[in-house]
Protein backbone atom coordinates (compact mmCIF):
# COMPACT_ATOMS: atom_id res chain seq x y z
CA UNK A 1 0.00 0.00 0.00
CA UNK A 2 1.20 3.52 -0.42
CA UNK A 3 1.10 5.56 1.77
CA UNK A 4 1.34 9.77 2.14
CA UNK A 5 1.98 11.58 5.86
CA UNK A 6 0.08 14.88 7.49
CA UNK A 7 2.23 15.96 10.47
CA UNK A 8 5.74 14.32 10.50
CA UNK A 9 6.32 15.12 14.64
CA UNK A 10 6.91 12.23 16.89
CA UNK A 11 3.83 9.89 15.71
CA UNK A 12 4.62 10.66 12.03
CA UNK A 13 8.08 9.24 12.55
CA UNK A 14 6.45 6.38 14.41
CA UNK A 15 4.07 5.66 12.48
CA UNK A 16 6.48 5.77 9.51
CA UNK A 17 8.65 3.36 11.45
CA UNK A 18 5.61 1.06 11.84
CA UNK A 19 4.07 1.27 8.27
CA UNK A 20 7.59 0.46 6.22
CA UNK A 21 7.97 -2.67 9.33
CA UNK A 22 4.51 -4.13 7.38
CA UNK A 23 5.73 -3.62 4.30
CA UNK A 24 3.95 -0.25 3.13
CA UNK A 25 5.79 2.67 0.89
CA UNK A 26 6.00 6.10 2.14
CA UNK A 27 5.06 8.56 -1.21
CA UNK A 28 4.55 11.56 0.33
CA UNK A 29 5.40 13.32 3.71
CA UNK A 30 3.73 16.73 4.35
CA UNK A 31 4.58 19.21 7.44
CA UNK A 32 4.87 22.79 8.09
CA UNK A 33 7.38 23.57 5.05
CA UNK A 34 6.09 21.70 2.09
CA UNK A 35 2.34 22.38 2.21
CA UNK A 36 2.08 22.71 -1.57
CA UNK A 37 2.91 19.01 -1.60
CA UNK A 38 -0.71 18.38 -1.32
CA UNK A 39 -0.80 18.90 -5.04
CA UNK A 40 2.11 16.99 -6.42
CA UNK A 41 1.88 13.33 -8.00
CA UNK A 42 3.62 11.82 -5.27
CA UNK A 43 0.65 12.91 -2.93
CA UNK A 44 -2.00 11.63 -5.45
CA UNK A 45 -0.53 8.61 -5.36
CA UNK A 46 -1.04 7.82 -2.72
CA UNK A 47 -3.81 4.93 -1.38
CA UNK A 48 -4.70 6.47 1.94
CA UNK A 49 -2.93 9.81 4.12
CA UNK A 50 -2.38 9.35 7.60
CA UNK A 51 -3.32 12.81 9.66
CA UNK A 52 -2.21 13.24 12.88
CA UNK A 53 -0.95 17.42 13.08
CA UNK A 54 -3.96 19.89 15.17
CA UNK A 55 -7.23 20.83 15.81
CA UNK A 56 -6.85 23.90 13.40
CA UNK A 57 -5.56 22.55 10.64
CA UNK A 58 -6.92 18.77 10.42
CA UNK A 59 -10.51 20.18 8.17
CA UNK A 60 -8.68 21.77 5.74
CA UNK A 61 -5.98 19.01 5.29
CA UNK A 62 -8.67 16.38 5.23
CA UNK A 63 -9.88 18.84 2.27
CA UNK A 64 -6.68 19.14 0.40
CA UNK A 65 -6.37 15.14 0.42
CA UNK A 66 -9.90 14.86 -0.50
CA UNK A 67 -9.33 17.83 -3.71
CA UNK A 68 -5.99 15.05 -4.53
CA UNK A 69 -8.24 11.87 -4.71
CA UNK A 70 -6.53 10.41 -1.29
CA UNK A 71 -8.58 8.73 1.70
CA UNK A 72 -8.00 9.89 5.21
CA UNK A 73 -6.79 8.41 8.76
CA UNK A 74 -6.86 11.03 11.26
CA UNK A 75 -6.47 11.00 14.74
CA UNK A 76 -6.33 14.85 15.24
CA UNK A 77 -9.18 16.05 17.53
CA UNK A 78 -10.83 19.38 18.27
CA UNK A 79 -12.16 20.31 14.77
CA UNK A 80 -15.57 18.28 15.64
CA UNK A 81 -17.57 21.11 16.72
CA UNK A 82 -17.08 23.20 13.51
CA UNK A 83 -16.76 20.63 11.06
CA UNK A 84 -18.70 17.70 12.01
CA UNK A 85 -21.60 18.20 9.50
CA UNK A 86 -18.99 19.11 6.65
CA UNK A 87 -17.32 15.55 6.97
CA UNK A 88 -20.44 13.78 7.42
CA UNK A 89 -21.67 15.52 4.16
CA UNK A 90 -18.23 15.01 2.00
CA UNK A 91 -18.35 11.22 3.48
CA UNK A 92 -21.88 10.38 2.59
CA UNK A 93 -23.05 12.75 -0.34
CA UNK A 94 -19.70 13.74 -1.84
CA UNK A 95 -17.98 10.02 -2.10
CA UNK A 96 -15.05 10.86 0.46
CA UNK A 97 -13.36 8.77 2.62
CA UNK A 98 -12.25 9.58 6.25
CA UNK A 99 -11.07 7.04 9.38
CA UNK A 100 -11.78 8.69 12.21
CA UNK A 101 -10.49 8.14 15.70
CA UNK A 102 -10.14 9.93 18.66
CA UNK A 103 -7.65 7.38 19.93
CA UNK A 104 -6.36 4.12 17.62
CA UNK A 105 -5.19 2.24 20.68
CA UNK A 106 -6.48 -1.52 20.77
CA UNK A 107 -6.46 -1.61 24.38
CA UNK A 108 -8.89 1.96 24.19
CA UNK A 109 -11.05 0.28 21.67
CA UNK A 110 -11.65 -2.54 24.39
CA UNK A 111 -11.68 -0.38 27.53
CA UNK A 112 -14.49 1.66 25.37
CA UNK A 113 -16.49 -1.53 25.20
CA UNK A 114 -15.69 -1.75 29.15
CA UNK A 115 -16.74 2.18 29.61
CA UNK A 116 -20.32 1.67 27.69
CA UNK A 117 -20.90 -1.76 29.73
CA UNK A 118 -20.41 -0.22 33.44
CA UNK A 119 -22.08 3.14 32.08
CA UNK A 120 -25.73 0.95 31.27
CA UNK A 121 -24.86 -1.19 34.55
CA UNK A 122 -24.24 1.99 36.75
CA UNK A 123 -27.09 4.00 35.60
CA UNK A 124 -29.36 1.91 37.65
CA UNK A 125 -27.33 3.06 40.96
CA UNK A 126 -27.86 6.80 41.52
CA UNK A 127 -25.73 6.52 44.98
CA UNK A 128 -22.69 6.76 42.57
CA UNK A 129 -21.57 10.01 40.84
CA UNK A 130 -19.09 9.41 38.15
CA UNK A 131 -16.75 11.89 36.76
CA UNK A 132 -13.67 11.76 34.60
CA UNK A 133 -9.68 12.54 34.46
CA UNK A 134 -7.28 12.88 31.70
CA UNK A 135 -3.50 13.29 31.77
CA UNK A 136 -1.18 13.99 28.67
CA UNK A 137 2.03 15.11 28.09
CA UNK A 138 2.57 18.93 28.20
CA UNK A 139 2.88 19.47 24.00
CA UNK A 140 -1.13 18.60 23.84
CA UNK A 141 -3.27 21.38 23.07
CA UNK A 142 -6.55 20.39 23.56
CA UNK A 143 -8.19 19.89 26.39
CA UNK A 144 -9.95 17.78 27.44
CA UNK A 145 -8.58 15.18 25.39
CA UNK A 146 -10.89 13.42 22.44
CA UNK A 147 -10.52 9.90 23.81
CA UNK A 148 -11.96 11.55 26.89
CA UNK A 149 -14.69 13.54 25.36
CA UNK A 150 -15.80 10.16 23.33
CA UNK A 151 -15.49 7.98 26.49
CA UNK A 152 -17.87 11.04 28.43
CA UNK A 153 -20.33 10.70 25.26
CA UNK A 154 -20.41 6.94 25.79
CA UNK A 155 -21.03 7.28 29.32
CA UNK A 156 -23.77 10.34 28.69
CA UNK A 157 -25.35 8.00 25.92
CA UNK A 158 -25.92 5.47 28.79
CA UNK A 159 -26.82 7.18 32.19
CA UNK A 160 -30.09 9.04 32.22
CA UNK A 161 -28.42 11.32 34.82
CA UNK A 162 -25.58 12.94 32.61
CA UNK A 163 -26.24 14.93 29.97
CA UNK A 164 -23.39 16.55 28.69
CA UNK A 165 -19.63 16.51 30.02
CA UNK A 166 -18.16 19.71 31.38
CA UNK A 167 -14.35 20.76 31.36
CA UNK A 168 -13.20 20.78 35.14
CA UNK A 169 -10.15 21.69 36.50
CA UNK A 170 -6.95 22.08 34.53
CA UNK A 171 -3.56 21.42 35.53
CA UNK A 172 -1.44 22.93 32.65
CA UNK A 173 1.82 22.72 30.98
CA UNK A 174 3.44 25.95 32.68
CA UNK A 175 2.48 24.14 36.07
CA UNK A 176 -0.61 26.11 36.12
CA UNK A 177 -3.93 25.73 37.64
CA UNK A 178 -7.09 26.80 35.71
CA UNK A 179 -10.23 26.38 38.30
CA UNK A 180 -13.06 24.74 37.09
CA UNK A 181 -16.35 26.46 36.01
CA UNK A 182 -19.43 25.73 38.20
CA UNK A 183 -21.42 23.23 36.45
CA UNK A 184 -25.10 21.53 36.90
CA UNK A 185 -25.07 18.23 38.80
CA UNK A 186 -25.89 16.30 35.55
CA UNK A 187 -22.30 17.59 33.85
CA UNK A 188 -19.96 14.66 33.57
CA UNK A 189 -16.76 16.46 34.91
CA UNK A 190 -13.43 16.01 32.76
CA UNK A 191 -10.41 17.24 34.52
CA UNK A 192 -7.21 17.64 32.24
CA UNK A 193 -3.85 17.17 33.89
CA UNK A 194 -0.42 18.53 31.41
CA UNK A 195 2.54 16.07 32.93
CA UNK A 196 5.78 15.36 31.22
CA UNK A 197 5.75 13.15 28.23
CA UNK A 198 2.84 11.42 30.00
CA UNK A 199 1.35 9.39 26.69
CA UNK A 200 -2.01 9.22 27.74
CA UNK A 201 -4.34 7.86 30.96
CA UNK A 202 -8.00 7.83 31.32
CA UNK A 203 -9.61 7.21 34.39
CA UNK A 204 -13.48 7.05 35.11
CA UNK A 205 -14.22 7.20 38.65
CA UNK A 206 -17.92 6.20 40.19
CA UNK A 207 -18.12 7.63 43.64
CA UNK A 208 -20.62 7.15 46.81
CA UNK A 209 -20.76 8.05 49.98
CA UNK A 210 -19.57 4.30 50.77
CA UNK A 211 -16.95 3.53 48.13
CA UNK A 212 -15.69 4.16 44.47
CA UNK A 213 -14.98 1.98 41.55
CA UNK A 214 -12.68 2.95 39.03
CA UNK A 215 -11.43 1.65 35.34
CA UNK A 216 -8.49 3.47 34.03
CA UNK A 217 -6.24 3.02 30.84
CA UNK A 218 -2.66 3.88 30.86
CA UNK A 219 -0.60 3.96 27.47
CA UNK A 220 3.06 2.75 27.89
CA UNK A 221 3.87 4.73 24.75
CA UNK A 222 2.42 6.34 21.29
CA UNK A 223 3.66 2.90 19.76
CA UNK A 224 -0.03 1.46 20.38
CA UNK A 225 -1.67 4.37 18.99
CA UNK A 226 0.83 4.43 15.93
CA UNK A 227 0.61 0.67 15.26
CA UNK A 228 -3.86 1.43 14.91
CA UNK A 229 -3.31 4.40 12.55
CA UNK A 230 -1.85 1.54 10.25
CA UNK A 231 -4.21 -0.83 10.49
CA UNK A 232 -7.01 1.92 9.68
CA UNK A 233 -5.00 3.05 6.84
CA UNK A 234 -5.05 -0.82 5.70
CA UNK A 235 -8.80 -0.88 6.28
CA UNK A 236 -9.83 2.44 4.65
CA UNK A 237 -7.93 1.75 1.64
CA UNK A 238 -10.23 -1.09 1.33
CA UNK A 239 -13.58 1.08 2.14
CA UNK A 240 -15.29 4.24 1.63
CA UNK A 241 -17.38 6.86 3.83
CA UNK A 242 -17.14 7.64 7.04
CA UNK A 243 -15.24 4.80 9.02
CA UNK A 244 -14.61 4.59 12.63
CA UNK A 245 -12.62 2.01 15.40
CA UNK A 246 -15.86 0.46 15.59
CA UNK A 247 -16.58 -0.75 11.91
CA UNK A 248 -12.64 -2.02 11.68
CA UNK A 249 -13.32 -3.83 15.41
CA UNK A 250 -15.80 -5.69 13.92
CA UNK A 251 -14.31 -6.62 11.27
CA UNK A 252 -11.18 -7.63 13.29
CA UNK A 253 -12.90 -9.70 15.24
CA UNK A 254 -15.13 -12.09 13.31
Amino acid sequence: MKLALIGYGKMGHIIEEIARQRGHEIVSIIDLDNQNDFTSPAFASADVAIEFTNPTAAFANYQRAWAAGVKVVSGSTGWRADHEADVRRACTEEGKTLFWASNFSLGVAIFSEVNKFLARLMNRFPEYDVRMEEVHHVHKLDAPSGTAITLAEQICANMDRKTAWTLGEVHNADGSVTPAAPAPAEALRIDAIRRDEVPGIHTVTYDSPADYIQITHSAYSRRGFALGAVLAAEYTAHHQGLLTIDDMMGELVK
